[in-house]
């Protein structure tokens, strides 16, 4: 079965997905959605894509389209999502799933509704690095006590992965936050019970808290504390250590070390060492067996449940 793909959102890490999709096979992109046209033309033709257009909908009306992959604003996710589904498209829809618990839950109604698969691009699950330790989960070889891990970036300015000027706000609790929540329950195999944060100041021109800090508790009695910030100078990225009942291990995107920083070869895990790959593989292969998929978006509902309680502590003050 050959998979038809129009992938909406030609920034950073769309990007990142095109780069992926050319190593699977039996999966086309046919059509490419974007901002401004000329720059989605001048992509769509490097990947050799033959449809290019600044509309979602021009790519859902087309019979040649039976999945999509949306790469844009967080804004967007949830109606986006929506669109795709009464469309009756299968879809992946990058990390969050919503900027509100409601749209969360409306995504989750209309997926149940349609049958279709619906993902959420929790990378997290799919990083070789913290699949390598969530088996020696499911095996009883490794037990959670404690995940500490610090997401830092520098986004005193409105840029993306890239450097670039960005067109909308990114969020550390519904967008970085959403991460950790969510692997912090896989990885614990328990969920999350109790949940604490605090921000600082709000940023002057980008509204938003530059700087978070976040406690969980799982039902198991294992901690996360997570740490966020928009204000750091490098180095940048999340970092995630997983400290257990027999064994400290440290990892960064794709790469594990064990506490004593030795590298832990991970290569083995999967077909490649390319979390954004082995997602979209998930997705397509989710597709073509008809199943759900790891991170289906029924699945990684719990995580949004968390972040709305925080929103509303914040709110609090």
């Amino acid at each position: 079965m050959n998979i038809r793909v129009a992938l909406a959102g030609a920034g950073a890490f769309g990007i990142k997905h095109l780069d992926a999709i050319r190593l699977i096979d039996g999966v086309e992109v046919v059509s490419l959605v974007g901002r401004e046209l000329d720059k989605t033309r001048e992509v769509a033709a490097r990947y050799g894509i033959a449809h290019a257009c600044t509309e979602l909908a021009d790519s859902l009306g087309r019979a040649d389209v039976d999945a999509v992959i949306l790469c844009t604003p967080t804004q967007l996710h949830a109606a986006q999502a929506v669109a795709c589904l009464q469309a009756g498209k299968h879809v992946q829809v990058e990390i969050p799933l919503a900027d509100s618990l409601r749209d969360a839950y409306r995504v989750v109604d209309l997926q149940r509704q349609t049958g279709l698969v619906a993902m959420c691009g929790h990378t997290r699950r799919f990083n070789p690095s913290h699949q390598w330790l969530h088996r020696r989960v499911l095996a009883g070889q490794f037990r959670l006590q404690q995940m500490d891990v610090q997401t830092y970036f520098l986004r005193r300015s409105n840029i993306n992965a890239l450097g670039q000027p960005r067109s909308w706000t990114d969020h550390l609790l519904w967008h970085h936050a959403a991460h950790t929540v969510d692997l912090f329950a896989w990885q614990a195999a328990s969920p999350v019970v109790k949940a604490h944060a605090l921000q600082g100041p709000i940023h002057p021109t980008l509204g938003i808290a530059m700087d978070m800090s976040i406690q969980l508790q799982a039902a198991s009695g294992a901690l996360c504390t997570l740490s966020l910030s928009f204000n750091n100078d490098g180095p940048l990225g999340s970092f995630f250590r997983c400290i257990g009942d027999s064994g400290t291990y440290l990892a960064r995107y794709d790469d594990l070390f064990d506490g004593k920083e030795q590298k832990i070869d991970v290569s083995g895990v999967a077909v490649s060492m390319n979390g954004i790959e082995l997602q979209d593989r998930e997705f397509f292969a989710a597709i073509r067996q008809r199943r759900e998929p790891e991170a289906s978006v029924a699945q990684v509902l719990p995580c949004y449940e968390v972040l709305h309680d925080l929103e509303r502590q914040l709110h609090r003050g």
